[in-house]
């Protein structure tokens, strides 16, 4: 060996001990920080015999407060939200920058992510098959809370003069607030808002992502000694470069890819879910038995019933994120003169990502992993589902990995909207300040896969579920709001007031008339 590749592989090894020794440097020093912290936002108190997140609890009140509220809404506006993503009533001249379509298609890529694979799993490993019941119950609820949040997101958002729009939480808790006679508490609240969720979106919306999705890709192409096992800095680096190709181009990018990925994966997913499930058809019965019987009559589960409803509904919640309102950034993007009709089209966010996605988790853990005593395992989380991908056919891991790729690098991207306004809301919008969010967000992506600094995922975390506390209390003061406005949509579309620009176009092809209406 020559001395320049002694002095290459020198400096390989001190590099890669560099490294290790800033993860455990930056891990200690926030260690303290993020133990707090946590301590803190997933506080729980004793209920019936089961410990509560408040947290939890917090969400899930406002989640039946609204579905009650608005009087199950997410019943009555569930049809009505395919035809507006169908382009039904999608007014052509409305002012906004993206479709109903790609706006639902961009928030639900940053909701269906890998906890929608391997928490799932952990779920149902902690609170058994019963979990499930109540993971439906909860996401069926939550689609009322979204309506809330994208209705707000849109009555409140700013145009600006170049055209691009501005909304989400920090805009209605500011100019809310200020309509209800409290400027001072709306603007603390919107300030804090965005400083959670810039902080927040570097953990959770990118390095978590990038991290189980490298785990994933690894575990399936030979271990920790194979190529990408042995440079984990070219893997994060290519997601990176991948993300920051489509997020330069803003919102309208991040909109085509979304409209185009989201189909594709959940697609993906659910077809190689549904051929594992039917290779077990015969557990079905016995899967929905347990279900039931979990749900209200669990045995072996600390806490017993509360136990199980917690877990489910804390699966869900923090799957679907309806009280973070965070998938208002998005919607508030939307082209549309009416406000109400893109919090029906945000019903379908819970439905895809937590009464779909998760319950064909659920089911392939409950008819796969249980029966042939997967469960009996070492294995957790995506692990575990992706054995029981594997069981009955070896190579199905590849496309689970392929999802979960695609499922970490859609959440990327819509995340990287949601902390870029953030951004802008606290430093204006001008490009250098927008492009240095963006170098900043696709430098923790690449992070995500070298380093493991636990300390600041957990800090995201916590800070990405603390905002559900001024949000959803910003949603109580305005909801008043939000049921006129609804009502009234709603009674414009049930006297036929609104335009149907579907049918109109197809009587214009058709006669070379147009209808009014």
């Amino acid at each position: 060996m020559n001395k320049y590749n002694q002095l290459f592989l020198l400096l390989l090894v001190s590099n890669y001990s560099y490294a290790n020794s800033v993860d455990l440097t930056v891990n200690n020093y926030l260690a303290p920080i993020s133990d707090t912290l946590s301590a803190i936002v997933f506080f729980s108190i004793p209920i019936l015999g089961a410990n509560v997140p408040l947290i939890v609890l917090w969400l899930a009140c406002a989640a039946a407060f609204f579905t009650c509220y608005l009087k199950f809404i997410n019943l009555r506006g569930f049809t009505h939200a395919f035809q507006l993503i169908r382009g039904d009533y999608c007014n052509p001249k409305a002012k906004g920058e993206i479709s109903h379509f790609q706006a639902v298609a961009t928030a639900i890529s940053g909701t269906v992510g890998v906890g929608n694979i391997g928490g799932v799993a952990i779920a149902i490993s902690i609170g058994g098959p019963g979990a499930t019941f109540w993971l439906i119950f909860a996401g069926f609820l939550s689609m009322s809370t979204k309506l809330v949040e994208c209705t707000l997101g849109v009555m409140y958002r700013r145009q600006h003069k170049n055209g691009s729009v501005s909304g989400g939480p920090m805009y209605y808790l500011e100019h809310g607030l200020t309509e209800k006679g409290w400027p001072r508490l709306g603007k603390t609240m919107g300030v804090f808002y965005a400083l959670a969720m810039v902080v927040g979106c570097l953990g959770i919306g990118n390095m978590f992502q990038s991290n189980q999705a490298y785990i994933q890709f690894v575990n399936i192409t030979g271990g920790e000694q194979s190529f990408f096992g042995e440079n984990s800095w070219l893997f994060g680096l290519l997601i990176s470069t991948t993300v920051a190709v489509v997020i330069i181009g803003g919102i309208h990018s991040i909109a085509r890819v979304a409209e185009r990925i989201v189909p594709l994966m959940a697609s993906l997913y659910v077809v190689s879910a549904i051929i594992v499930i039917s290779f077990n058809y015969q557990f079905l019965p016995t899967a929905v038995e347990l279900i039931i019987n979990g749900a209200f009559s669990p045995e072996g589960i600390t806490g017993g019933m509360v136990g199980v409803i917690i877990i489910g509904f804390q699966r869900a919640l923090f799957s679907n994120e309806a009280g973070l309102g965070s998938a208002s950034i998005a919607h508030s993007a939307v082209k549309t003169n009416d406000p109400a009709s893109e919090g029906i089209v945000s019903l379908l966010e819970p439905f895809i990502d937590t009464i779909v996605i998760c319950t064909l988790s659920s089911l392939v853990i409950i008819t796969t992993a249980i029966p042939y005593g997967l469960m009996d395992s070492d294995l957790q989380g995506i692990e575990l589902t992706s054995a029981a991908f594997a069981y009955h056919i070896r190579w199905f891991p590849y496309p689970l990995a392929l999802a979960a790729l695609l499922f970490a690098f859609s959440t990327s991207i819509a995340w990287s909207y949601y902390g870029l306004k953030s951004w802008t809301y606290l430093f204006g919008d001008k490009k250098i300040s927008q492009l240095i969010f963006k170098a900043i967000f696709c430098l923790f992506i690449a992070l995500g896969c070298m380093i493991q600094l636990d300390s600041i995922i957990k800090i995201s975390d916590a800070l990405v579920f603390i905002i559900a506390i001024p949000n959803i209390l910003g949603l109580y003061i305005l909801a008043p709001n939000v049921r006129q406005e609804l009502n009234q949509y709603m009674y414009k579309l049930k006297t036929g007031k609104l335009k149907n620009y579907r049918t109109s176009q197809s009587q214009v092809q058709t006669t070379g008339i147009e209808v009014s209406h």
